[in-house]
């Protein structure tokens, strides 16, 4: 027990008759900033993409095509929703076709028992922001009220996949 207590002793000892260092921070020295390439103008003032081009992915057009599915997912997956006797796995993979990942994953630990819609009562309606091609908005009637969904899609031939489904007065 007294070797490792003189060890200690010694080496704290040793320590404190080491000189300090010093530990004044060496003044920082000036920095110009150059940048690396011309800067983008606003959305107000002028295109941001080079040479003043639309890259071809920022945006799809819409058509009467791209409408009438979307209104077409938006009905199929909204009466794949409004089933509250359905048994939860059936219910669980009859909805999936119709969502994206994410709301699969979100849908997953549904009860569709705790749905109170359980009839679609008419066409879903769209809501579209012409300059926005990837998302549209739909209303759903039901008999419980109309269901909001969000349908996105990847591209212009991609299929609409609902993100998001909100009960009436939500």
């Amino acid at each position: 027990m007294k070797k490792p207590l003189a060890l200690i002793i010694t080496a704290l000892l040793c320590a404190g008759c080491a000189p300090a260092s010093n530990t004044t921070p060496a003044a920082p020295e000036p920095t110009t900033a150059t940048p690396s390439a011309p800067v983008s103008l606003s959305a107000s003032s002028g295109p941001q993409a080079p040479g003043g081009t639309v890259p071809a992915t920022i945006g799809l057009s819409w058509d009467q095509k791209s409408k009438d599915a979307a209104v077409e997912v938006a009905g199929k997956a909204m009466a794949d929703f409004a089933r509250p006797g359905t048994e939860e796995k059936q219910w669980a993979n009859d909805l999936a076709r119709w969502l994206t990942v994410q709301a699969t994953a979100d849908y997953s630990a549904v009860d569709p028992a705790n749905i109170p819609a359980s009839t679609v009562t008419g066409k879903a309606t769209l809501t579209v922001d012409e300059s926005n091609g990837y998302g549209v908005i739909a209303k759903v009637p039901t008999n419980a009220g109309s269901y909001t969904l969000q349908l996105l899609r990847t591209g212009q031939e991609a299929p609409w996949k609902v993100n998001r489904l909100t009960p009436p007065g939500s």
